[in-house]
């Protein structure tokens, strides 16, 4: 009861420390169930357990050391209290005063680490680029673009491969289709959803004039099969040639892969491979994810109709980022981000933007949970 008194004094409410609470006594719980002999001879209960271990770590230690905190504070303060000794009262208000800042830090870890998560964040990615308005110009951007996301994955230690793409000339893609693979993919490329809009001098422009282009980027999670349920006599498989490099090998055999999926009319290209079969199992799961992507649209705007989220909104018709040659300069237009390193960035240095947009979004997501 103390305790509960203590919290609520220094800013977290009952209901949060009564989550805490049982958060902490469930994770010492299975902590006591790993360590019986009895159950560590069963390997599908250890897993479970494991797994639920897991999760609950980050918030049971950071509830340890804010009770700590304030252990240490109610201490400080009868101590800040004896005239008895000014010298160990001082001492105990500068140990006071340090143990509010650290309170206060761990207080915003907590309302971050109770935030629900979504789902999808460690996932791999499905990315979609298409050309816009623009003609050749907004192809050359779709190249550059697809230039930019294999570089930030690079820097990322992420993994990039084309799925498929149609070019329509020398550097100019209409459409590209990629993987990327890796930790946590999905939570930070998801933000890249929407219309990016490029300023520049068309190499073909003789008077000199600034022409605007635009591509829309798409970010799929990519879906598992047990995401979504994909019935085999819902689906129809076409077998093609390529129309991708690859020389006189590429038309011998039909090798590109295009499946539709009856029920919705979601369609799924691969060509990139020389496999049949890996084409085929690199276009199920762009189906799968483009399935998976329009049930999760489908909630997005069930959401919006109460409230509509500034970032990672998921509307591909929202201009989201600017990227303007002459003035060396990009802007995020929903975070009011401009950097001016505008080659940078398009080498795949997105990582200070994409932080600023989730900071955004944690604190839209604290304000929705009332903390």
């Amino acid at each position: 009861t103390n305790m509960i008194i203590t919290i609520t004094l220094y800013g977290l409410g009952e209901s949060m420390l009564e989550k805490l609470e049982s958060i902490l006594d469930r994770y010492e719980e299975v902590e006591n169930l790993l360590s019986d002999p009895e159950i560590s001879g069963n390997y599908s209960r250890v897993e479970e357990l494991s797994k639920e271990h897991a999760s609950l770590k980050q918030l049971a230690l950071l509830t340890r050391e804010y009770k700590k905190i304030l252990s240490g504070m109610e201490e400080a303060r009868i101590l800040s209290r004896d005239e008895s000794d000014r010298e160990v009262a001082e001492l105990a208000r500068d140990e006071l005063s340090n143990l509010s800042d650290k309170k206060n830090l761990f207080e915003l870890k907590l309302r971050k680490a109770l935030i629900p998560k979504d789902p999808n964040d460690n996932k791999n990615v499905i990315m979609e680029i298409r050309a816009g308005t623009g003609g050749e110009e907004a192809g050359l951007f779709v190249s550059d673009l697809f230039r930019m996301y294999s570089r930030l994955a690079q820097r990322n230690g992420w993994k990039a491969e084309i799925i498929n793409s149609n070019e329509t000339g020398l550097g100019s893609i209409k459409e590209m289709v990629f993987q990327i693979k890796g930790k946590g993919a999905y939570s930070r490329l998801k933000h890249e959803i929407g219309g990016h809009r490029v300023q520049r001098i068309p190499v073909t422009e003789s008077a000199g004039r600034i022409h605007t282009s635009a591509a829309t980027v798409a970010v799929l999670p990519e879906a598992e099969e047990i995401d979504v349920e994909v019935k085999s006599e819902d689906l129809n498989i076409d077998i093609f040639h390529s129309s991708g490099h690859g020389g006189q090998n590429v038309q011998k055999v039909a090798t590109a892969v295009r499946i539709t999926h009856t029920p919705t009319g979601i369609t799924a290209v691969c060509q990139d491979e020389r496999s049949q079969f890996k084409n085929k199992e690199k276009a199920m799961a762009v189906l799968r994810s483009r399935i998976l992507d329009k049930e999760i649209q489908r909630q997005q705007k069930e959401r919006s109709d109460s409230r509509r989220s500034q970032v990672g909104s998921g509307d591909r018709s929202e201009r989201i980022r600017t990227y303007n040659f002459p003035q060396d300069r990009v802007t995020d237009h929903r975070v009011n981000v401009t950097k001016h390193n505008l080659e940078q960035v398009l080498d795949g240095d997105l990582n200070d933007i994409i932080d600023s947009l989730i900071e955004v979004e944690q604190a839209e997501n604290l304000e929705m949970a009332g903390m």
